[in-house]
């Protein structure tokens, strides 16, 4: 959206793009109280995850988590962006991450310096490095493995990395598959995100509105409609939402409201049979 038309509605910034300010996201209690505990567990470092289904807010999640922990001092925070990654991939995005030059062919050398690096930064640091792994249900098995033993030390009585995955339904369901089973017995904080209710969407849709700058963007009979249309899932929601926002960009409208949804939204009209 062109700036033109962010002041044509009196925005900072589009109040339905994932691209919107870390500081301007919906951060709810039940996250908040889990960003607490990630932070109390950094210290001793191990496994977390992040559960919810499709468009219900576990990448929020993950940004919100980010920046708390980006706020605390001499922390090292890692975001692996290719979880699809092999095992030789994935040594190389940790060498990346961590600043640690490595030979991904030389699995045994690559790991050693990790663990060297990761050790260095506790005993100058206390906390335990970061880990975070967005759409962790694509990560192969052997990778998983591979991470629950780099992060292991002294005879797995010792973690020396914190990691925070996170996925839908499908992670759930391969966790419980033998090979993931160390994993999963090792996961010690978790957020288990569900569809919300209409209140929680309109809340969330209120926040976003007032941070954006215009709170009276969509009347309030719209938000509500919305909201009791988007199935409990917050991007239906903001997709919605964009979508009304486009529309009424290109009309230059000044009033965004359920007369607009039902033109955007309406349904083809069903073909009349022929007597």
């Amino acid at each position: 959206m062109n700036k033109r038309l962010l002041h044509l509605y009196s925005l900072k910034f589009n109040p339905f793009s994932p691209q919107m300010p870390d500081e301007a996201m919906w951060n709810t209690p039940q996250i908040q109280s889990f960003c607490w505990r990630i932070e109390h567990q950094i210290g001793e470092g191990g496994f977390a995850l992040i559960l919810g289904e499709t468009g219900v807010g576990k990448s929020v999640a993950m940004r919100i988590l980010a920046g708390h922990l980006g706020g605390l001092r001499d922390l090292c925070v890692g975001t692996l962006t290719r979880p699809q990654a092999k095992i030789a991939d994935f040594y190389r995005e940790l060498g990346h991450l961590f600043g640690v030059p490595l030979c991904p062919h030389n699995r045994w050398n690559s790991s050693k310096a990790l663990r060297e690096k990761w050790l260095a930064h506790i005993e100058s640091a206390v906390h335990r490095p970061v880990l975070l792994i967005d759409e962790a249900q694509e990560m192969n098995s052997l990778v998983l493995s591979e991470l629950r033993l780099l992060a292991s030390a002294d005879l797995d009585s010792r973690s020396i990395l914190t990691i925070i995955l996170a996925g839908d339904g499908r992670l759930a369901t391969r966790l419980e598959e033998p090979e993931l089973l160390p994993v999963a017995s090792r996961i010690r904080t978790r957020l288990c995100l569900e569809a919300l209710t209409p209140k929680q969407l309109y809340e969330c849709l209120s926040h976003l509105l007032k941070g954006a700058g215009n709170p009276k963007l969509l009347s309030t009979s719209l938000q509500q409609t919305l909201c009791e249309h988007a199935a409990g899932n917050l991007r239906l929601l903001m997709n919605m939402a964009n979508d009304l926002l486009a529309a009424a960009c290109q009309q230059e409208r000044e009033l965004i409201d359920e007369k607009l949804y039902f033109e955007v939204f309406a349904l083809d009209p069903k073909p009349t049979r022929k007597s």
